[in-house]
């Protein structure tokens, strides 16, 4: 049997988890200096807690099964019906506006195309209590700043930003029923990857007379009209200007096709792609106001967004900004004879718990096949320890980078080798 993973889902060997391990470093620094608290919840919740937010239809893209309890339950697709059961069980005792984030691990059935896996990480902020548009701006400011995070500009990621009440609003002007806009904004949804399938939609669902006019609110010649009715009659006119005053108006494009297909969204609604547009969605997200409530209970406002590591490592792998795989240890200790290793061990053990990453050959070779393997692991120090030194009470230190050796005391090596990685003896 040669075993094999499921299609979908991925390894990580060392340079993979590199990769990995940057992504969820800049989205936990940037979220901190946020004010935003990491939490996170199961990976297995009830299936009703999915079909509850998204409906029966949703079941066919899950890992669902009964469980030994006779529970129908799911492997977790998103986070938010967490984050809603979890705030709606403390809302009473968390200060407003809340500000969580998570990393998890989601899972969908889907087919695998191109930055979309059955399995993904994905960060999702949210921001919960607070009505007003300067929590929209700072939600927006938030996915700008972790994409400055990983060395892009405006000129790499471009942020298209809309809002649905605005939207709406144009719809009953010319006529559409309000209960079929969250049908007309499934059609818009699909307007840049098919218009004519829109098209066909939109005929479907409104008056065949109206078709043109609603085509025409989603046509680029007409954006600057828009623009300035939506920032003149629109909470989001504010929330722009926020940003602007924040020094991120460059990243920002007006985009009254971007809905986002989900009914559950409420106002102001962003995405994220890249400048070029060969990539899905970096990150998508807006306002929620009446979700919580209707899975958990809680009757709070809330916007938030997800933006998933998979389509975001391939734009820094696009751009070159992907991390190198580190050096796994910092220094190597090398043993001259066999009566060596039973110091090396101690001095490896010293170091190691000064906090330095260490490592020595296990089995007995010459000095120079150990310092082969140091090279190879990426070491900056070798430490030599030899019968000769060990008499004087010292140990030969290699600077393998800069090609220089020097004895030193061997009761100094550490606090010298500490001064040298300050960060690994400091954690």
């Amino acid at each position: 049997m040669t075993a094999k993973g499921l299609p979908g889902f991925r390894d990580f060997a060392p340079e993979d988890f590199a990769l990995r391990a940057h992504i969820f470093g800049v989205w936990r620094d940037v979220a901190a200096r946020y004010g935003f608290e990491e939490y996170d919840g199961p990976p297995l919740e009830p299936l009703e807690l999915y079909t509850a937010k998204s409906g029966d239809e949703i079941v066919g893209q899950l890992y669902h099964f009964v469980d030994k309890g006779d529970r129908q339950v799911a492997l977790r697709p998103e986070m938010t019906p967490t984050l809603a059961r979890m705030v709606a069980a403390r809302a009473n005792g968390l200060k407003k506006p809340i500000r969580w984030f998570s990393i998890p691990q989601l899972f969908r059935y889907e087919r695998q195309q191109r930055g979309r896996l059955r399995e993904h990480f994905q960060l999702n902020c949210d921001l919960i209590g607070e009505a007003g548009p300067l929590a929209d701006a700072e939600i927006i400011a938030l996915s700008i700043d972790m994409m400055r995070g990983f060395g892009l500009g405006s000129h790499d990621v471009r942020v298209r930003v809309s809002d649905r009440r605005f939207v709406s609003a144009m719809l009953a002007d010319l006529g559409v029923p309000e209960e079929n806009t969250p049908a007309v904004f499934h059609a818009i949804d699909r307007v840049e990857k098919d218009p004519l399938a829109t098209r066909t939609l939109l005929a479907e669902i409104v008056d065949p007379n109206l078709v043109d006019q609603v085509m025409e609110l989603t046509d680029p010649a007409n954006r600057s009209a828009l623009f300035a009715r939506v920032t003149t009659t629109s909470p989001l006119g504010a929330t722009l200007a926020a940003l602007e005053q924040m020094g991120l108006g460059d990243w920002i494009d007006f985009d009254p096709t971007i809905v986002r297909g989900l009914a559950y969204y409420t106002g102001t609604v962003f995405e994220l792609f890249d400048a070029k547009r060969t990539l899905r969605a970096i990150c998508g997200g807006g306002r929620y106001d009446t979700l919580l409530n209707s899975l958990g209970g809680a009757d709070l406002p809330a916007l938030g967004f997800g933006m998933g590591d998979v389509v975001l490592g391939e734009l820094l792998k696009d751009r070159g900004l992907h991390p190198a795989l580190p050096p796994s240890i910092d220094v190597f200790v090398a043993s001259v004879t066999p009566d060596d290793v039973s110091h090396v061990l101690r001095t490896a053990h010293e170091l190691r718990t000064a906090g330095i990453r260490v490592e020595y050959a296990m089995n007995a070779n010459a000095v120079g096949k150990q310092l082969n393997l140091a090279n190879t692991r990426g070491a900056r120090i070798a430490v030599v320890i030899g019968p000769d030194d060990r008499a004087k009470g010292e140990v030969q230190l290699k600077d393998l980078v800069n090609k220089t050796q020097e004895g030193i005391p061997a009761s100094s090596l550490v606090s010298r080798l500490s001064s040298l990685f300050p960060k690994s003896s400091n954690g």
